[in-house]
């Protein structure tokens, strides 16, 4: 079984840009209840998709203040926790992240490794994927980013 997932933060100054589990230097962080890391919630919610579960705001309402400022790692270790309970394997992610800046390359394999170790997958088996928006609509104009993901659980 396959399933899909999609997030989107908006840049707020005054906190740190986490993606993947990884805090990548630039001016701006995303702005969220959570550490805003658009790349795990988009992988959780393909995650959980694929098993027909409900979406992260169920399993991490954004008004619980025991989520605030959480590792979005362990959003996607509760992800791979409930695969396990429903009797699933995940297999692999594949993943885009679509953003004017930064540079997502040179963080590309810490990331695989953080996705990875929480999920319980290989390294090898987690795609990151990079792309602009071409100075179009909001990521063109560098006011947030956008993640994809999909997962796939037997």
């Amino acid at each position: 079984m396959v399933g899909f997932g999609y997030d989107v933060h908006q840049f707020k100054q005054g906190r740190p840009l986490i993606l993947g589990g990884v805090e990548i230097p630039h001016t701006h962080g995303l702005d969220g209840h959570s550490d805003a890391d658009v790349l795990c919630h988009a992988i959780a919610d393909a995650v959980l998709g694929a098993l027909g579960l409900a979406d992260i705001g169920h399993y991490f309402p954004p008004g619980d203040p025991s989520c605030h400022n959480i590792s979005s790692l362990k959003i996607l270790e509760k992800a791979a926790a409930l695969c396990r309970e429903q009797g699933f394997t995940l297999v692999n992610i594949d993943s885009t992240l679509v953003a004017e800046a930064p540079k997502i390359l040179p963080h590309r394999e810490a990331m695989k490794a953080n996705i990875g170790r929480a999920l319980g997958l290989d390294p090898a088996r987690v795609g990151i994927k990079a792309t602009t928006n071409e100075t179009m609509g909001f990521i063109g104009r560098r006011e947030g980013i956008a993640a994809m993901a999909v997962a796939q659980v037997e």
